[in-house]
């Protein structure tokens, strides 16, 4: 097709020479823009403008019309190579980039099947084991389906005999991160939103990118056959727990956040997260936010105001609030304003692994005083261990400071952590507290009872 055009403002025998000889034409703003050849320089631009409309065959009949010709041809295969592109680079990053970039940020230190002793077995399968914390949500795979890669999917999770799954949502992490100090100024997230075929919304919303991983959570829910429940309340637990005395081949999962930038910096949504689900907010992730400092933050600093009107807001709904991450300053803050029990959802001791990432022994016994859990990571920054040994003797740790009711499984499976196993391996840690000489009804409470007894007394 051509665009209108009227009586060109050149003598007819330059027009002739432009046409012979032109490479492109572009319409901008009403005027056609030509490439011409010319002796003293070699590409210059002719401008040829269009005054009043006219037919399309007054251009296609004229000497301008190999011209035009040849610019809709070209224009038409630029359109074609771009719309191709468009298809191709989502796809590449999708199929491709995505999968690989996961396995290899979530990579399994051994592989299945795991060896413990006949004694580990036996016990394990009396378990009502719970963990905590993982990242599974964010890597785009269906978490109905067992995969080769990653720690966690429903299939593993009944393999293992794991009770409740805490599944948590990154919205927002930094570039170069580490457990020191990280600013918010970059956003690995947003590419991964792409490449996953999130809304667009969600490509630079975190509020929506917490949205959009709760309603995955609900989907695969939903296309389970009734293997995964979500759990929102107590009466939620108490007829999963029902059903699972007469079907014990289930399991279930609660929402979490990390990081209350996930708010987008406006309190009102918290109204839509709880909506979607969600009821564990961590404070803050890798990097300072509206709300409160990180451990990892540049200036590690308090609860803002606007964070403590925001613990306000998670007591009166019911919610936990999970001080992974946090700064001290914000661990402080909270424990002086909290009514009910803190969570945090994964970490590790100072005693055993000291770095900015694990909890003091005045930490713990601070949180056990508010009849808190703290749940013990699997990967090494949290351990200083590559196996469930180091696992255990943290937890003997956290036992011997907090007290057996405050301690908890929090693994960090598919958090861009190298982990000894996965869900499926949960078996060494039940093994490593035998050998730790744990008695069997301190090992139920470890393994699950504590997160269980928690969510069945403080959800809605």
């Amino acid at each position: 097709t051509f665009r209108p055009a009227g009586a060109v403002t050149t003598k007819s025998a330059v027009t002739r020479k432009i046409c012979q000889s032109c490479e492109i034409v572009t319409w901008v703003s009403g005027t056609w823009f030509l490439k011409v050849a010319s002796m003293n320089r070699p590409w210059v631009r002719t401008q040829v403008v269009c005054q009043s409309a006219a037919p399309c065959g007054s251009i296609r009949n004229s000497s301008l019309y190999p011209c035009f010709a040849k610019a809709s041809l070209d224009m038409k295969k630029l359109l074609l190579v771009l719309l191709v592109l468009l298809l191709l680079v989502p796809a590449f990053l999708h199929y491709s980039y995505l999968p690989s970039r996961a396995k290899a940020m979530n990579p399994t230190l051994n592989a299945p099947p795991y060896a413990a002793s006949t004694a580990a077995k036996a016990l394990h399968q009396m378990l009502r084991v719970a963990d905590m914390h993982a990242d599974s949500l964010l890597w785009g795979r269906d978490l109905n389906q067992r995969s080769a890669w990653g720690h966690v999917d429903v299939p593993r999770l009944l393999e293992g005999n794991v009770v409740l799954q805490g599944f948590t949502v990154v919205t927002k992490v930094p570039q170069n991160m580490n457990i020191e100090s990280n600013t918010g100024d970059s956003d690995q997230i947003r590419l991964l939103s792409v490449a996953s075929f999130w809304p667009p919304s969600a490509w630079s919303s975190l509020t929506e990118r917490a949205l959009h991983q709760a309603a995955l959570l609900h989907k695969y829910a939903a296309a389970s056959g009734g293997k995964l429940t979500i759990i929102k309340s107590q009466a939620d637990m108490f007829q999963y727990m029902e059903r699972r005395k007469q079907d014990p081949h289930i399991t279930a999962g609660f929402l979490g956040i990390e990081g209350a930038h996930a708010l987008d910096g406006k309190l009102e949504n918290l109204d839509r997260l709880y909506a979607a689900g969600y009821r564990m907010i961590g404070l803050a992730h890798f990097f300072d936010n509206e709300f409160a400092g990180s451990a990892h933050g540049v200036t590690k600093g308090g609860l803002t105001p606007l964070g403590k009107q925001l613990v306000e807001k998670l007591e009166e709904k019911k919610m936990f609030i999970d001080l992974a991450h946090a700064s001290p300053a914000v661990i402080n803050d909270v424990l002086k304003l909290a009514r009910r029990p803190v969570l945090v959802s994964h970490t590790g001791v100072r005693a055993t692994c000291d770095n900015a990432r694990n909890l003091s022994d005045e930490q713990l016994k601070r949180i056990s005083d508010s009849a808190g859990v703290v749940g013990i990571g699997f990967w090494d920054t949290a351990t200083c261990g590559k196996d469930a040994k180091a696992i255990a003797q943290a937890i003997r740790h956290a036992v011997d400071v907090m007290g057996v009711d405050h301690v908890a499984l929090g693994s960090d499976f598919d958090g861009a952590i190298a982990a000894p196993f996965d869900a499926t391996g949960l078996v060494q840690i039940t093994d490593a507290l035998l050998q730790e000489k744990f008695s069997e009804a301190d090992i139920r409470k470890i393994m699950g009872e504590n997160v269980i007894r928690t969510l069945q007394f403080f959800l809605p």
